[in-house]
């Protein structure tokens, strides 16, 4: 693994860095203070991003994105990383993966409208009931003549609000395995203002304020065939397929949430003075901040190699899973020492270390709670000596 960066990649690094400290910085406040990200803030922002060739830059070239390989696509998303979750994430849009999936007519459907700024995804997938426990969801679609009919419900879905579309999963049958039976599920676009498919306010939530949670009801949502995606019973087999790499995107804008935590603290250290001297001489200061250092270098080189393996057939889920568990618990430390170190400061919303101490706390719980990335790679440690 070559830990060098390519002069293409250092560009992408240093581009996205200006834009994020110039484009998303300045309305960070507003969006904390009033906890709602404005439409035509969006656009506005939206333009820019497009002209930076920053937009849907996740994207394969061929359908109008960046084509950037697996290590870069994550050096990107570290950079956006480091500002608020609502404007990096809805203003510097990036689709799905799982909407290449799609045929032909599905993806000039769903797919390019999204790539060109005109409406946005979500994914709906968890249940009131069904969190980390997929199989356990109850939403479920049954054939009648040749449509589906869906029902159930799905909460935490993330910018439903904004969102042309949803990719829902529900359960559309049953199998028998030696562990007991087994859902099957199948993945379906349900456009909104379809019948019987409800979009309600979701929760107040302490992390990513302006970045929308929202309840989707389906009460005999009709659906053609012509609206699943893949095949039926399949729905996790195309997850699998097209969103493994949503755990590195979760650890890489983790990252960059750190690194900005990181600097502010060391800053801060070479700057305020007690009993005399810079307090980044004592040593409580001084071991922090190379604790600091120290655990935020071991989450990028987790991360970065996940990625190297990625693109080359090579990488495991538990390859994924450690970089996404440790880039997370990395945030939550080193927001917190940062925090610390600032002393009463530290808490106060004139600096962004009390939001990102906040925003920290979401990511060991979603894309995988820290628990369940624990047992994929203890999983992986046993299985080979059939444990």
């Amino acid at each position: 693994m070559d830990f060098g960066l390519s002069d293409e990649q250092k560009m992408i690094v240093e581009t996205t860095r200006a834009f994020v400290e110039a484009e998303l910085y300045p309305h960070e406040a507003e969006v904390e203070r009033t906890g709602h990200l404005r439409l035509d803030l969006i656009r506005e922002i939206q333009k820019k991003a497009m002209a930076a060739g920053l937009y849907a830059a996740n994207m394969p070239a061929e359908v109008g994105g960046a084509g950037l390989d697996t290590l870069s696509w994550l050096l990107y998303e570290r950079e956006l990383g480091r500002a608020n979750y609502a404007l990096h994430w809805t203003c510097v849009a990036r689709p799905s993966n799982i909407l290449l999936a799609g045929t032909p007519e599905q993806r000039e459907r769903y797919l390019m409208p999204c790539i060109r700024g005109e409406t946005w995804d979500c994914l709906a997938m968890t249940e009131p009931g069904a969190g980390s426990d997929l199989r356990g969801m109850k939403a479920s679609a049954r054939l009648d003549g040749g449509d589906w009919v869906l029902n159930g419900t799905k909460h935490f879905i993330s910018h439903a609000d904004l969102a042309g579309f949803a990719i829902v999963f529900v359960a559309t049958g049953e199998e028998e395995t030696p562990r007991g039976p087994k859902k099957k599920i199948t993945a379906f676009f349900v456009d909104k203002g379809t019948p019987g498919f409800t979009v309600r306010d979701g929760y107040r939530n302490v992390s990513h304020r302006g970045y929308t949670n929202a309840i989707l009801e389906f009460d005999d949502c009709r659906l053609p065939a012509s609206q699943i995606l893949g095949e039926v019973h399949k729905g996790f087999d195309v997850a699998n397929s097209w969103l493994g790499a949503t755990r590195l995107q979760v650890a890489a804008t983790c990252l960059g949430r750190a690194d900005r935590a990181l600097q502010l603290a060391i800053r801060y250290a070479a700057e305020r003075r007690q009993f005399g001297q810079q307090i980044g001489k004592f040593q409580g200061v001084s071991f922090k901040l190379a604790d600091m250092a120290m655990e935020l270098k071991a989450a990028e080189l987790l991360t970065w190699d996940a990625a190297w393996k990625f693109d080359r057939g090579q990488v495991t889920e538990a390859d994924m899973s450690m970089a996404k568990l440790k880039a997370t618990e990395v945030l939550a430390m080193i927001s917190d020492e940062a925090i610390q170190i600032h002393g009463g400061m530290g808490l106060m919303d004139e600096l962004p270390l009390e939001r990102i101490w906040r925003d920290a706390r979401v990511e060991r719980i979603w894309e995988g709670t820290s628990e369940i990335q624990r047992h994929i790679i203890s999983r992986d440690l046993l299985r080979p000596i059939g444990a």
